[in-house]
Parts: C-alpha cells; structure tokens; sequence
C-alpha cells in the first residue's frame, strides 16, 4: 500500500481536503496551498484516501509514515493464522489403539486450529462393506466432539471415504 501512496508534486487533484500533523482538520483547500503549508512546516503533502472527491491529504513526514505502514504491513501478516489440512489414513478395519493414536493426533491438530481431514481408505473386497467406514467416521465425530464439529460429511471419493473436521473455536 506504501508504494502507491502520492507525495508532494505528484499529487494531480486541483483540490485536496487537507489534515494536519495532529489530526486538525484545515478543509478543502488548492493543492498548491497544501503543499505550502507543508513545507513551511518542513514536511510532506501526502495522499491519503485518494478516491473521494476531493481527495484527503495529510500531512506528514513522508519517510516515517512509509516505515510505520510497513511495520503495520508486517504486523498484519505475523498475527494471521493459516489454517493448514491435516490428512489422517485410516482403514476400516483398524485396532482399537492406532485408533487411539489417530484421536489423539487429530486432537492436536485441532487444537493448533487446523483442519483434520480423515481419509478411510478400502483395499480389494473392503469396498463391498461401505458401512465399516461410515461407522468408524462416527466413532471419530463422537470422539472429538468436545473440541471439533463436521465440516464436510462423510462421502465417498473412489476407492475411499472422506470427512473433513474444523476446531469450534
């Protein structure tokens, strides 16, 4: 945003609303007026909301407020979360403890704010019995329902079954 902020001369508006170091309103008034008062004050004219008519223009020094925008800029980027999927294989016909294990790492993952997505993949003749997987899904709905909810309900994608789970906070 920084980069394609106007400064001084090349400002184009006939007209400009100016605001003053302290936030004052000084109105509308000549860009060439702006701009003298500006540098009486041994700073710059800046554009800073240039698509209302007039535009609003600050004044301001020109290589702070580049460097506080920036700092803003990154400030910004550094608080987002990005929420990755995390992909958990699971068989149908799988023991009670890697079961177990799958819970507890899906737990983790949501717990970090990232989506689960648990894949039941069915082997040669396991596709005939659809139904292991739709209730091995459920296991995992009823396991994590104090920390996650459904975000895309169990259905088949080929050879396997998919859900996919969002932390609820």
């Amino acid at each position: 945003m920084a980069d394609n902020i106007f400064a001084n001369e090349k400002i184009r508006a006939r007209e400009v609303r100016l605001v003053g170091v302290d936030g004052e309103n000084f109105g509308v008034m000549p860009t060439r007026d702006a701009l003298f008062k500006a540098k009486e004050l041994g700073l710059d004219l800046l554009e800073i909301s240039p698509n209302v008519s007039p535009p609003v223009c600050k004044i301001a020094d020109y290589g702070k407020w580049k460097y506080d925008e920036q700092k803003r800029q990154a400030q910004i980027r550094k608080s987002q979360k990005i929420v990755e999927i995390k992909e958990l294989k699971v068989r149908p016909n799988i023991d009670t403890a890697d079961f177990n294990v799958k819970i507890k790492a899906a737990r983790r993952f949501t717990e970090e704010g990232d989506k689960v997505k648990f894949v039941v993949r069915f082997r040669g003749r396991e596709i005939t019995n659809q139904d292991s997987g739709s209730s091995l899904l459920g296991r995992v709905k009823a396991e994590l329902a104090d920390i996650a909810k459904v975000d895309k309900e169990p259905s088949m994608d080929g050879r396997q079954m998919i859900m996919i789970m969002v932390p609820l906070k």
